[in-house]
């Protein structure tokens, strides 16, 4: 909740008030004050707030202008005094009214809070771990690269991740067949297991209709279960997802050239449990992250699986394609990206934003495949993710 020029808006509520009435405005006016106000420590440009409140559809600059005196219209601000929305000139915009913050998000604390941890068995005999935590209606994220339900718990990877989740929900998670809790010496590996063992966990559960997070590779296992499952997933989130793996995606002989390489190496050198090339591996998930969140992230993976999993997840990864599939996708979607992720290219979120009917794209200003705590998209992911869910 912010409070300013006498006005408060609750960006999770979708409520805008000022003096003792509720202003009732448009989704994209409302966005715009959202995104505005939190990042009121910088000056917005006019191609990022395009980004977060249209994502990837076009529009002039007449409609974002239009949607400015709109928001300064609704806070009683207008383009004369901008005591509230500022223009800097060949730049972009700022929120430059003082602003009183009524209450930080709900978190938790994992200190403070236990976790359940239950298990299941699949029909291939996989036992696979999931946990519960949280209070609220209920969330489920999908699997990804190398999770540890423990170690995550107090990793800086995923703690906040963690705290941010189950602030306001049930938050189902679980490790995938081969990493983790999960069983480790498994037989099946793949999209189809996979998208199955969701279905196991979310069963095995409880939930009945919930909204979905997919990161990353978890992604496409979130997509395909969803298009599944139309009945039990509300709403479709994606992080950092992609349509197709990087061999499945390469279409020029020097792309799959450069599929083939990268695969090869890191076979080789997760065999050969070369530290120099996990630092490689981490700088690539990682660039805007200091060197003890690397060291972290290689510290989690390490514990994570045995080697011979990490070279067979290189290989399912690189041939998964649920490009078919995404157009049958029929819940309302959120595809977040960041702008210059190594790992995954924009262009598999674009993707993504073309195939999925009812979905919409926002870009963040990182280069990071995992969000840190304390880098500037973090407040931006949370808040988009957080005002979707609640709409």
């Amino acid at each position: 909740m912010y409070r300013f020029h006498e006005c408060e808006l609750d960006p999770r509520g979708f409520v805008l008030r000022r003096g003792d009435e509720q202003v009732r405005v448009e989704r994209q006016v409302f966005g715009v004050l959202v995104h505005l106000i939190e990042n009121r420590d910088r000056v917005v440009p006019k191609a990022e707030l395009l980004d977060a409140v249209w994502g990837n559809r076009f529009v002039s600059d007449s409609a974002l202008t239009s949607r400015l005196k709109d928001a300064r219209r609704a806070v009683g601000d207008d383009g004369h005094r901008q005591e509230v929305i500022a223009t800097v000139h060949g730049v972009g915009y700022r929120f430059v009214a003082p602003v009183e913050l009524l209450g930080e998000p709900a978190t938790l604390d994992p200190a403070c809070l236990a976790q359940e941890i239950r298990y299941c068995d699949s029909p291939d005999d996989v036992r696979l771990a999931f946990a519960v935590c949280g209070d609220g209606p209920p969330l489920v994220k999908a699997a990804n690269w190398l999770t540890h339900l423990d170690h995550e718990w107090s990793s800086p990877i995923w703690r906040h991740w963690i705290q941010w989740l189950a602030g306001a929900h049930r938050l189902v998670r679980y490790d995938e067949r081969g990493c983790g809790l999960s069983d480790w010496d498994v037989t099946e590996f793949g999209l189809d297991a996979w998208v199955e063992d969701l279905e196991l966990v979310v069963d095995s559960a409880g939930v009945d209709r919930f909204p979905l997070l997919g990161v990353s590779q978890g992604g496409a296992v979130a997509i395909a279960y969803a298009q599944r499952h139309p009945d039990r997933v509300s709403r479709l989130v994606l992080v950092g997802a992609y349509c197709r793996g990087r061999l499945a995606r390469a279409r020029s002989e020097e792309e799959r050239q450069e599929a083939s390489l990268d695969l090869a190496l890191g076979r080789v050198s997760w065999r050969r449990d070369d530290a120099a090339f996990r630092q490689v591996f981490a700088s690539q998930f990682l660039p805007d992250a200091p060197r003890e969140t690397w060291e972290a992230f290689n510290e989690l993976q390490r514990a994570t699986t045995s080697v011979e999993n990490v070279v067979r997840f290189l290989d399912a990864f690189a041939h998964i394609d649920v490009s078919a599939v995404a157009p049958k996708v029929r819940c309302p979607t959120l595809i977040v990206q960041s702008r210059r992720d190594i790992r995954v290219p924009d262009s598999q979120a674009l993707e993504l934003a073309r195939l999925i009917p009812d979905s919409r794209l926002v870009f963040l200003d990182s280069g990071n495949h995992i969000i840190t705590a304390d880098e500037a998209a973090w407040p931006v992911l949370t808040g988009e993710v957080n005002r979707f869910l609640a709409s």
